[in-house]
C-alpha cells in the first residue's frame, strides 16, 4: 500500500504539487520570487534584493528565489501563465521583458500577467573592458563608424534596453541600426564575462551591474544613458559625450493572472510594506537606483502605455516587423 502511495505522488504534475503548498501571500506559506534570467543580472539582483529586505520585517518567513533564464525572460514568462491563481507566487520583470515579448513574438504576454508593482528605474552604463584602446566615447564611435561590424557589443537578450541603448547610440552616431553587431546574453553575468574576457568590445547594461567593476578597474565606463551625471559611477552623460541618447530601464513584480481580488491586493500590500523598509531603501542607494515606486493600477496604467511605446522603438530599429 505505501509503495502504491509513492507511485501516485511520484507521477503528479509540479503544478499539481505547486498547487498544494500554496495559500494566502501574507500566510505562513513560503513566496517565491522567480527571475526570468541567468544569475548576476538585474532581475536576479531586484529579486534578491527584495528577498532580503522581505526577511527583514519578517526573519522567519519562507521565501525562495529561483531563475529561469531564457529569451528576454519569455520563457519564464510561459512558466508564470501555467502558475494562474497562485497568490504566492512574484515575477521580476520590466522594460526588457517589454522588447523581449515583442521581439520573440511570445504567445504569451504581459497581459496575460498580475500588474503588482514597479519598483525602480536604473540608467544604463556603456563600457570597454580595461585593455581597450577606446579612451573616451569618442574614441570608441570612430572605431565603429569606420567599421559596425567589428564593435561587437554585449549586453542583455535581444529587442531588450540593452540593444536598444545600443540602436539608439547607433542612430545618434548616424550608424544603421540594422548592422549593430549586437551579441544577446541571458544575463548580466554572462555579459560581463564576455567583457571581462575581451570576447567584444563594448558593454552596455544597468549602473549596479557594472558599477563594481568600473570600480576596481576592471572596466572603462564611457558613458552613463541619464540625464545629468550619477553619484554611483564616474562616467559622462552619453549627450555629454556626443550622442543625443537619454533611457531609463524599470523594473518591477508581476503575479500570475486570474488572481482573485483578496490575493491581489495581499501582495500590493506586501511589495508596498517591502518598498518601505530600510534594508530596501540602503539596498537602493548601494546599487545606483531611482525610487519608481507605482503599485496596482497605476502601475497597470503604466505597464499597458510602455508596452505601446516599447513597441515603436524598436520597430523604428529594425528588431520587429
Amino acid at each position: 500500500m505505501r509503495l502504491r502511495r509513492l507511485a501516485v505522488l511520484a507521477i503528479l504534475p509540479l503544478a499539481a504539487l505547486t498547487a498544494c503548498g500554496s495559500g494566502s501571500a501574507t500566510g505562513t506559506s513560503a513566496l517565491r520570487i522567480m527571475a526570468p534570467a541567468s544569475p548576476g543580472g538585474g532581475w536576479d539582483q531586484t529579486a534578491r534584493t527584495a528577498e532580503q529586505a522581505l526577511k527583514s520585517l519578517d526573519p522567519s518567513r519562507k521565501i525562495e528565489v529561483y531563475n529561469v533564464p531564457g529569451a528576454g525572460g519569455t520563457i519564464g514568462l510561459s512558466q508564470l501563465e501555467r502558475e494562474k491563481g497562485n497568490g504566492d507566487l512574484l515575477m521580476t520583470m520590466g522594460l526588457v521583458m517589454v522588447g523581449a515579448v515583442e521581439q520573440n513574438k511570445s504567445q504569451v504576454t504581459l497581459a496575460d500577467t498580475t500588474p503588482v508593482a514597479k519598483l525602480v528605474e536604473e540608467y544604463e552604463l556603456v563600457v570597454v573592458p580595461a585593455e581597450s584602446p577606446h579612451r573616451t566615447l569618442a574614441d570608441l564611435v570612430a572605431a565603429w563608424k569606420a567599421d559596425p561590424a567589428k564593435i561587437a557589443i554585449a549586453g542583455g537578450s535581444a529587442g531588450g534596453t540593452d540593444h536598444i541603448v545600443a540602436g539608439l547610440m547607433a542612430k545618434a552616431a548616424g550608424i544603421d541600426p540594422k548592422r549593430v553587431n549586437y551579441v544577446a546574453h541571458s544575463g548580466g553575468g554572462e555579459a560581463l564575462n564576455a567583457l571581462l574576457g575581451n570576447k567584444v568590445a563594448m558593454g552596455v547594461s544597468g549602473v549596479g551591474e557594472f558599477a563594481e567593476h568600473v570600480k576596481s578597474g576592471r572596466l572603462r565606463a564611457l558613458g552613463v544613458s541619464a540625464p545629468a551625471r550619477i553619484a554611483s559611477v564616474d562616467a559622462p552623460t552619453l549627450k555629454e559625450a556626443g550622442l543625443d541618447v537619454e533611457l531609463a530601464n524599470w523594473r518591477g513584480f508581476v503575479a500570475p493572472r486570474d488572481l482573485d481580488e483578496e490575493a491581489q491586493k495581499k501582495l500590493v500590500d506586501l511589495v508596498t510594506k517591502m518598498h518601505g523598509s530600510q534594508a530596501w531603501k540602503d539596498a537602493v542607494a548601494k546599487n545606483g537606483w531611482t525610487d519608481a515606486f507605482q503599485a496596482g493600477k497605476p502601475f497597470a496604467d503604466f505597464l499597458a502605455a510602455e508596452q505601446t511605446r516599447i513597441k515603436a522603438i524598436i520597430a523604428e530599429m529594425g528588431l520587429v516587423s
